[in-house]
């Protein structure tokens, strides 16, 4: 059956026009919908993390200011292909090789033989009194898993591409380095002046070149603090920088060692005496109980825990760790009871050096006197009388262990 054409056209053709005339005819007004109330916009009022320096960047300056090399494509390449960082290069690389010589290869093997069930056990070290002092405490017990050391440097910061283009730098970060290379001891004022002078700012910048001398790879770097509660919270660069009267401010770095093993260190600026530590509700205390048994780490600690006003740190200490390195200069011999612990002497104990004469402990001649009970070989020197012949260590092993 065909169709005409046209009956077909005129009708769609007057549709069309129909819908046309029908689309300019005004709309009927529709009552406006009430607006919705405004909902907080959740993602912009969180307040934002703090910034964290850069992993590649923050690894790159740790090498740089040990003088090894940077990464090819590192912003670092141009300073360290002058010939001032060459010969700063060459100069480190003569003064480590010379340190793990004389300490670190000797350090490594007594550890082993000595320490090999206290490393087992010891994922957590407390290192009070420590400074930046990273070097000595991950030579001790490289396989620890989390290292919490606290001194009175401030926490500083990552320095700046122009902080390492300053022609001083060199020779301030190699008199700082001096006493500790040769002694195994910060000399902590005449360090601050060295550093200060070229602005590096505290402790995070020898301790990043402690690691990378110590071949750990810097994975991350952030800013953290303490709060009156002894909580481990976030940090910006400000709050570090200027911390209130009672903020501890400190840093998380974390690292790779050499098995490819993650390693976290914490450093917090802090005083530890009872006074000041009343001051912040003892916030350190608080949060070292929460890091579960202790393996604690003292040398070179100028006899502080020897004194009533550091009572706090030196009872947390007792109470809270299964082992406890040590030379002379950390807690007294009459705090320990036999009752709890286990002692074993290495080394000679000799009087302390004039500046701390007065801490000198009767006992420990005793004992180290001891005929029945031998003090064993130290092989290195350490702390203040940092002579090999004339240094001590001091192992204590709780005998009912946390």
């Amino acid at each position: 059956m065909q169709f005409s054409f046209r009956r077909l056209v005129l009708p769609a053709a007057l549709l069309a026009m129909a819908a046309c005339s029908e689309q300019k005819k005004p709309q009927a007004e529709q009552p406006t919908p009430p607006a919705a109330a405004a909902q907080p916009d959740t993602a912009s009022s969180a307040p934002a993390a703090p910034a964290r320096p850069d992993a590649a960047y923050s690894h790159d300056v740790a090498a740089f200011l040990g003088g090894q090399p940077v990464s090819r494509r590192s912003p670092l390449q141009p300073l360290a292909a002058l010939p001032a960082w060459q010969a700063f290069a060459a100069d480190a690389d003569k003064s480590w090789a010379n340190y793990h010589a004389t300490r670190t290869d000797k350090i490594e093997k007594w550890a082993a033989a000595e320490l090999d069930s206290v490393r087992a056990a010891s994922p957590t070290i407390f290192y009070p009194f420590s400074g930046p002092d990273l070097l000595n405490v991950v030579t001790m017990f490289p396989t620890s898993k989390k290292f919490v050391l606290l001194g009175l440097e401030p926490v500083g910061s990552v320095p700046r591409r122009s902080t390492l283009a300053n022609a001083k730098l060199y020779p301030a970060v190699k008199a700082s380095l001096w006493s500790v290379l040769n002694f195994s001891f910060f000399r902590t004022n005449d360090m601050a002046v060295d550093l200060k002078s070229v602005e590096l700012d505290g402790a995070l910048p020898l301790m990043m070149l402690f690691a990378a001398r110590t071949n750990h790879q810097i994975q991350d770097i952030r800013y953290v603090q303490l709060n009156t509660e002894g909580q481990l919270t976030d940090a910006d660069s400000t709050v570090v920088q200027k911390p209130g009267p009672k903020t501890i401010p400190g840093v998380e770095m974390r690292m790779l060692n050499q098995a490819g093993e993650e390693q976290t260190v914490y450093y917090f600026s802090a005083d530890i005496s009872d006074w000041k530590m009343g001051a912040t509700k003892d916030a350190v205390v608080q949060y070292a109980k929460t890091l579960g048994p202790l393996t604690t780490y003292v040398k070179s600690a100028t006899y502080l825990m020897h004194k009533p006003y550091f009572s706090k740190v030196r009872n947390l200490i007792l109470a809270h760790s299964n082992y406890i390195l040590q030379d002379d200069s950390g807690i007294a011999m009459k705090y320990f009871r036999p009752a709890d612990w286990n002692l074993t002497y290495y080394g000679t104990y000799k009087r302390p050096i004039n500046l701390f004469a007065k801490h000198y402990q009767p006992e420990l001649t005793q004992a180290y006197a001891d005929t029945s009970n031998r003090p064993r070989p130290l092989p290195f020197g350490t702390g203040y009388n940092w002579r090999q012949n004339d240094s001590n260590l001091l192992l204590a092993r709780r005998q009912q262990a946390l």
